[in-house]
């Protein structure tokens, strides 16, 4: 994360961090230091690109402007969700068909990287497996049908089935939906806790991890320097993973990211009888719309419900009073529940919503982009550039192929134009 007057240095107040178990308090950069690789970036890119380099047995330096997964990371709806990208056939003529299947294979792959590291370092974040995507309409079940073919015909591991609208209250407690596709292969957990356990596990293996330390300046060449306010890193390799929050720091990557604001509101504690009328199953589930709808349960018994994606660079006044109406609308019975807690932030656009994870220098790298779907994403991102630096892979071509569309107009007018083309794809969930 970047230097911001506009954002405070400490986690919001959100059901996360009034639940988050762990304590890091590492310290500011206070000094000049020389290292092999530098990342710039707290979240789930940035701490994961430092743990896989650590474990590798690199000289690492992490710097993070605020604290460990104070961004996205440590705000998102905790969905842990197969894939990476939309419409990877899209990119067919860029990287060739054995490049749209090794992207493809890679979103499946993602996932098994998270329970892995949550495994290996006994990471306490709530862990749950189970996930419904949801259906509104006929066309929405279709698109289901030839996921759940494609995955029975690469060998997906898990069980994956088609919810007809007979059994949707098996999956749902609600009458909103008409079909369903259930993939025992993805799930939910707490994500604050997964990323600060990461970072434990990352300074374990050695990485040395800073907050409070906003990068001011970069020096490229064949050493970088990476400039502080009150100390600087000297690397070989630079690896960016600013994300959403990556302004001022390279025009390039900058023009290609557009911050989006992202909201979840959290229920007071359910009885158990009603938060398994809601989620029987406990997945987390989402539906299929522009501007859609996800939740599930926290493993203290509240729902978690999060979406209206702002594209228009404004918060909403209220949170809870913008976000609760569209809760109330699949729950009807929830109108009474208080909500406890409110919070937003702002996650990365690409405009093709394919990750963005290349090179903008030969020793400088860069991920991104991950457009609301990133907790398993970043992993894999992280896992790719770890793999080239190593030398163990070339995975990273199949990212840098693709062309990524600067956004036009600048800071000022990128998000208002974005605002009116998205209103045209809202309006084709109408149909």
């Amino acid at each position: 994360m970047l230097n911001s007057k506009t954002h405070r240095p400490t986690y919001p107040d959100s059901y996360y961090t009034a639940s988050k178990n762990l304590d890091l308090n590492l310290p500011k950069l206070a000094e000049d230091i020389q290292t092999e690789i530098c990342v710039v970036g707290g979240g789930f890119s940035g701490v994961n690109t430092a743990l896989e380099l650590a474990e590798r047995g690199h000289k690492v330096v992490l710097l993070e402007a605020y604290q460990i997964g104070w961004g996205a990371t440590g705000r998102n709806g905790g969905q842990m969700i197969r894939g990476i990208g939309e419409g990877v056939d899209q990119f067919e003529k860029l990287i060739g068909q054995s490049g749209v299947e090794s992207i493809k294979m890679m979103g499946l792959e993602a996932v098994d990287i998270v329970r892995e590291r949550i495994k290996r370092y006994n990471i306490d974040c709530d862990l749950v497996m189970g996930y419904c995507d949801l259906a509104h309409k006929p066309r929405h079940m279709k698109a289901f049908e030839e996921e759940k073919a494609w995955l029975e015909s690469v060998g997906y591991a898990h069980e994956v089935r088609m919810v007809p609208a007979e059994e949707m209250h098996t999956i749902v407690g609600s009458d909103n939906y008409i079909g369903g596709m259930v993939d025992t292969g993805s799930g939910h957990l707490h994500p604050l806790n997964l990323v600060l356990g990461e970072a434990k596990a990352a300074i374990d293996c050695g990485a040395q991890l800073f907050e409070q330390s906003g990068v001011t300046d970069i020096e490229y060449g064949p050493t970088v320097h990476v400039k502080t306010a009150s100390g600087s890193v000297r690397c070989d390799k630079l690896i960016l993973c600013g994300n959403a929050y990556v302004a001022g720091l390279n025009p390039k990557l900058e023009g290609q990211v557009l911050p989006a604001g992202s909201y979840v509101i959290a229920t007071e504690q359910l009885p158990d009888d009603l938060a398994r009328k809601l989620l029987p199953q406990n997945m987390a589930v989402c539906d299929q719309r522009v501007a859609l709808d996800y939740y599930r349960l926290s493993a203290d018994n509240r729902l978690l419900f999060g979406g209206l994606c702002n594209y228009s660079g404004r918060d909403p006044g209220s949170i809870a009073g913008t976000l609760k109406p569209h809760m109330d609308k699949v729950f009807p019975h929830l109108k009474d529940i208080k909500v406890e807690y409110q919070w937003g932030g702002m996650i990365g656009i690409g405009a093709n919503r394919m990750p963005q994870i290349g090179r903008l220098k030969e020793n400088v790298y860069f991920a991104q982009a991950y457009s609301g779907h990133g907790v398993n994403a970043t992993h894999m991102a992280a896992r790719v550039i770890a793999e080239h630096i190593e030398g163990e892979s070339d995975r990273i071509l199949n990212f840098e192929r693709i062309h990524h569309m600067r956004f036009p107009g600048g800071r000022l007018f990128r998000s208002p134009m974005l605002a009116v083309g998205m209103l045209y794809h809202r309006a084709k969930d109408l149909v």
